[in-house]
């Protein structure tokens, strides 16, 4: 169902005719202890620690500062606070995740977070002091029941990069900017008798060749998948290919139908997927629409603190009761001073786009945020492939269950990417000898010439899953989007066979694949649940929860490891 290849995809939204000329570079092999896929929280936390026991290779398939992390405004939720405990932000994560949370993976990203944090601010990581005698300012979100969340004003995920590349820099991890991850390299391809991930095949995106990047321990970091929308939070690398990689060599993959809408995007015709953070409505920013009334209370007693799922769903059914094409979110009631000082990169982004939010409620859409699903994972970042492990967004702990909790991921990160040191370790131990890799083989591949194909296809994608596969969905809407896309698939196949692999063409295979797993996750699932809300299924299906788990495409009964 779910046919695999060896090349090209998509961009971001923008035209896809931007990939530098194609050179004829010699192939190159590198070999390390330790291969990193992305540069965000999970893989700095991880390649951090893992320098201390060996050679640290990192891929990164733009600047290694562009990541999902580095966007991130709200904070990292972690029991910091006397009054707080990590019974509260368990039962709160374990809430807001609708009965499909693995409770172990909570107890230990609750419990080993705060450590975590602590080592972060050691590294040199500022965030908002106050006079309070823990010394930092701690902000409530949507699902808390505790002021819990760490920020860095409204530029958290700045900060906790920074921090983390400057680390790792110092550590003598070794980075490769530019460098797109095409596939997984499987050693059952190479003659091996057993079955394990050696390494990556990746494209140096600024000289055109495809080198090898060979390891014992290879660990996927590679963030999420919003850019697989028309409308996200996420920046232009979000495109699924740790994702779509994983399941193309046979790993297990999971509630992928459980896609995070953020309930606040900015709406103007010039701003590019802008976040309102979660944080303004936890200071107590109240949602209105169009005749300015305020519209919360109408769908949840919790109003603007309701989980983002409730809340995205609640703005989606008012738009379209009214007819409207935004909400507005009023901050106008707190004062320019306070907003000014919580607030000072939204307060000057809005600015910048005519939005005083002092003086005007800010126009807000819902958009595509975050993947709570992904590849399965035990508790030390194991994957069903041997040799391969999987960190942050693109893995599935089984933390966030069907919804995850606001300022959850930046904390699964740093414990999750701590936490796959040691397995790292033992697959390093125990690798021998590595079979021999073979470099990049083009065949009978011509230079691109028809770009007007990767445009097309990356819009249709990304408009057919906002049309079918977005907020609200019903069967129907998923059998039309499963069609088409099988459609595409096929004709991104033969583009990627016939052409040289750019970088267009990696993201938009990536991003058709991930596509088309997020639909057959949609399809298995006969209930509403968490993020997924269907109205051919309303309500909460009979028995225990269950995962939605695939295996090349097709249901697996149990394959998540233990």
């Amino acid at each position: 169902m779910f046919a695999c290849s060896n090349g090209p995809a998509g961009n971001s939204g923008h035209s896809p005719m931007n990939t530098p000329p194609l050179l004829s570079l010699p192939p190159m092999r590198h070999q390390h202890d330790f291969l990193v896929v992305g540069t965000g929280v999970a893989g700095l936390s991880f390649a951090l620690q893992a320098a201390r026991h060996g050679s640290v290779a990192v891929l990164s398939k733009r600047g290694r500062g562009e990541t999902n992390t580095a966007y991130a405004q709200g904070g990292i939720a972690a029991v910091l606070a006397p009054q707080d405990s990590f019974d509260q932000h368990v039962r709160d994560t374990l809430t807001a995740g609708a009965g499909l949370c693995r409770e172990d993976a909570v107890r230990v990203t609750v419990t080993e977070g705060p450590a975590r944090v602590r080592e972060l601010i050691e590294l040199g990581a500022e965030f908002t002091r106050d006079a309070t005698p823990l010394g930092y300012h701690l902000t409530r979100e949507g699902g808390h029941s505790q002021r819990r969340v760490l920020h860095a004003a409204d530029m958290t995920g700045r900060e906790v990069e920074r921090t983390l590349l400057e680390a790792a820099t110092r550590a003598g991890v070794q980075f490769f900017e530019e460098h797109h991850a095409i596939d997984l390299i499987l050693a059952s391809r190479l003659g091996a008798p057993e079955e394990r991930v050696a390494g990556v095949y990746a494209l140096d995106t600024r000289g055109g060749g495809v080198h090898s990047f060979v390891a014992p321990a290879v660990v996927l970091a590679s963030g999420g998948a919003g850019k697989v929308y028309t409308y996200t939070t996420n920046p232009d690398v979000a495109t699924g290919d740790g994702l779509a990689m994983a399941h193309r060599a046979g790993a297990a993959v999971a509630n992928l139908e459980f896609i995070q809408f953020h309930p606040t995007c900015l709406y103007h015709p010039q701003a590019k997927n802008f976040l309102i953070s979660e944080a303004l409505r936890g200071e107590g920013g109240i949602l209105r629409n169009k005749a300015g009334e305020a519209f919360m209370e109408r769908y949840d007693p919790r109003r603007e603190l309701a989980p983002r799922d409730v809340v995205a769903r609640s703005i989606d059914s008012e738009l379209k009761r009214r007819g409207d094409d935004c909400a507005y979110l009023d901050m106008t009631h707190l004062g320019k001073a306070f907003l000014v000082e919580h607030f000072p990169h939204i307060y000057t982004t809005c600015v910048a786009f005519g939005i005083d939010m002092a003086v005007t409620p800010i126009p807000v859409v819902p958009a595509a945020h975050y993947v709570c699903g992904g590849v399965c994972t035990d508790l030390a970042g194991h994957t069903t492939l041997p040799g391969l492990l999987a960190v942050g967004e693109v893995a599935c702990t089984g933390l966030h269950g069907a919804n995850r909790l606001a300022s959850n991921s930046l904390l699964e990160g740093l414990v999750f990417g701590h936490r796959a040191v040691g397995a790292a370790r033992e697959l390093t131990a125990a690798s021998g000898k590595l079979p021999s890799v073979p470099d990049w083989d083009p065949g009978r591949a011509v230079a691109p010439d028809e770009g007007v194909i990767v445009k097309q296809n990356w819009d249709e994608i990304r408009q057919l899953m906002w049309n079918y596969v977005g907020i609200v969905r019903t069967d129907r809407r998923l059998a039309r989007a499963q069609r088409r896309l099988d459609n595409l698939v096929g004709e991104i196949q033969e583009y990627y066979w016939g052409y040289l692999v750019d970088r267009d063409v990696l993201e938009l295979r990536n991003l058709a694949d991930v596509a088309r797993l997020i639909v057959a996750c949609a399809q298995e699932r006969k209930e509403s649940r968490g993020l997924h809300y269907t109205l051919s299924w309303t309500g909460q299906g009979p028995g225990p929860p269950r995962d939605t788990v695939l295996v090349r495409g097709k249901p697996a009964p149990s394959a998540w490891p233990r």
